[in-house]
């Protein structure tokens, strides 16, 4: 019997410390949910705890749910990874790109290649993340998708679908492959799924794995039925000190039109379930969701050493990228799990890590910006994985 004591002192001393509002952890070894453990407030006005029903707002983690199902698309054959972009999304077909000449002026020419759906998933098609227009550009590019997307918006709210076509004919930053640059991979990944299944993502979701899985505490939407369940975003002031904050990807349906860019709103033991399903090689209480070999190619490292160098920072060591997860490849910068564990974070204050090896996952959330991911994760995974090994 596993003592899971130090994870109950260490959540304890995050929020009695100041350094957050109110977290939950869930792990997960074989089917079974082995701990839930919770702290502070989901809510500090109303006084609301965070409990085992808690739904914690996931933004980038999101993502993880797209990947998983176009790994289950893959496998029914509708595609493969080395195809362009343009056989399934035709704007794309004339892409260019920006390059800096000699003297330093900055031009466009024909790509060297097509970008292809590996180029989108892994993170390497060359667009950085465009959700509102940027009154600063750092690049041509981004300039570029800052003018889109101001053009859409005086329009009203926006699909995924309409910015993802807007985008086609934005230069991108280098040649499809050549770099790794978080961004606009992810949403042109999610319009492949909606092109593939013709109904919008969140649907997808619901239809692929929060219904199969019996995810009762996720949706995609804050809604009266949900919405005494859901997580308060905080600004973090000081420690101690949390201001609420109005997030503008809490939304209900009647405000966004159904092909909208989902978040995922989910407690902490229903998405370690979903963990659980891939750290098992792609089955979860008798059910195959996706072959073991899918779920290895999804976390199999896809950067070489330049990629890497784009990738890496002080919370990434030790990592790679794959298609869609990163995956631990050394543990030298002091990760106890073992190689090839993988999983991502959601900005507001979500880890979450699968161990191929032990079969067990992990889920740790809070709801908070700036989310001081390096804090609060190294710290779980440390204890976490020092419990479990």
């Amino acid at each position: 019997m596993k003592d899971f004591k130090k994870i109950d002192e260490l959540i304890r001393s995050f929020v009695d410390g100041g350094t957050n509002p109110g977290c939950a952890v869930a792990i997960m070894q074989g089917d079974e949910l082995l701990y839930h453990g919770e702290a502070g407030y989901a809510d500090i006005e109303s006084k609301r705890k965070v409990d085992v029903h808690s739904m914690f707002s996931q933004a980038s983690t999101t993502k993880l749910f797209t990947y998983a199902i176009l790994g289950m698309i893959f496998e029914e054959g509708k595609f493969l990874f080395s195809d362009p972009l343009y056989y399934y999304l035709p704007e794309w077909k004339n892409t260019k790109k920006y390059v800096v000449r000699p003297n330093g002026d900055i031009d466009t020419e024909p790509l060297d290649k097509p970008i292809t759906i590996r180029d989108a998933v892994a993170m390497m098609c060359g667009l950085p993340y465009c959700m509102m227009p940027d009154v600063n550009p750092s690049t041509p590019t981004l300039a570029a998708m800052s003018k889109k997307m101001e053009e859409l918006l005086k329009k009203g709210p926006t699909t995924i679908a309409e910015e993802v076509r807007a985008m086609a004919d934005v230069p991108v930053m280098f040649e499809p492959g050549s770099h790794w640059l978080y961004g606009f991979g992810s949403e042109i990944t999610g319009v492949l799924v909606e092109t593939f299944e013709e109904k919008p993502l969140r649907e997808v979701f619901r239809e692929r794995l929060i219904e199969p899985l019996e995810l009762n505490d996720a949706d995609t939407f804050v809604r009266p039925s949900n919405k005494d369940r859901v997580v308060t975003n905080y600004a973090k002031k000081g420690p101690g000190d949390f201001e609420k904050t109005g997030d503008f990807l809490s939304l209900d349906p009647d405000s966004v039109p159904a092909g909208a860019r989902p978040n995922l709103f989910i407690s902490a033991a229903d998405f370690a379930v979903f963990m659980q399903m891939l750290a098992n090689g792609g089955t979860y209480k008798g059910r195959k969701y996706l072959g073991s070999g899918t779920v290895a190619m999804l976390h199999e490292n896809q950067l070489g050493p330049e990629q890497l160098a784009d990738f890496e920072n002080d919370y990434l060591a030790g990592y790679g990228y794959g298609l869609g997860f990163r995956t631990l490849l050394t543990q030298k910068y002091g990760h106890n799990g073992h190689v090839g564990n993988f999983g991502w974070t959601g900005g507001t204050g979500i880890w979450v890590e699968a161990d191929p090896v032990e079969k067990f996952s992990v889920a740790y959330m809070h709801n908070m910006r700036p989310n001081e991911e390096l804090y609060h994760h190294h710290r779980i995974r440390a204890v976490v994985n020092g419990i479990m090994l």
